[in-house]
């Protein structure tokens, strides 16, 4: 029984010419497009074939070689798909896992921010002054020490005192709190 038209031209045979044909081809041009992964240009090659098939108008256009509609496809597809993939977020192997900080304990991280403030109120208003503006507002000895309206050598003397007293009231967190 002869094959209609349409069918002659998505018959496996019309699409296993059209992958010799072209299918080196387009597997060194995704190549390139795919910084090398020869995985995802075949993947690619074949899911240019694909598209052949859903249109097999494409092999009754008259032109002298697919060859150029072949490649706009697969440069399209190869687009689409980096762009698919940088949507996404990065997975993670559980070779990654391994190397992650183990999860923290909220609980105790609100206890531990609990402790911090206690002890940071337990300074002296000077003391407290120069480590917001050092520390929690991230200025500058030069910058604390203009706003504070002292000066910057009083600012550091400050610091090392109220760091030191964090320092012994703080001991069980193992905070690397610098002199």
């Amino acid at each position: 029984m002869p094959l209609s038209p349409t069918l002659r031209r998505t018959h496996p045979e019309a699409l296993a010419e059209l992958q010799r044909d072209h299918g080196r081809a387009l597997f060194g041009l995704l190549l390139g497009l795919t910084a090398g992964d020869a995985q995802r240009a075949e993947d690619l090659v074949q899911e240019t074939l694909v598209r052949v098939w859903q249109h097999p108008d494409v092999l009754t256009s008259g032109h002298d070689s697919l060859r150029p509609w072949l490649f706009t496809v697969a440069r399209r597809l190869a687009i689409d798909a980096r762009r698919a993939r940088l949507s996404r977020p990065h997975e993670v192997g559980a070779e990654g896992l391994e190397h992650l900080p183990a999860p923290e304990d909220a609980v105790a991280g609100s206890v531990a921010a609990i402790d911090v403030r206690r002890a940071v109120g337990s300074l002296g208003a000077e003391h407290r002054e120069v480590l917001v503006q050092v520390y929690f507002r991230d200025r500058s000895v030069a910058e604390a020490a203009a706003v504070l309206g002292i000066p910057a050598g009083t600012v550091k003397s400050r610091t090392h005192y109220a760091l030191r007293a964090l320092r012994k009231d703080l001991q069980g967190y193992g905070y690397g709190l610098g002199a």
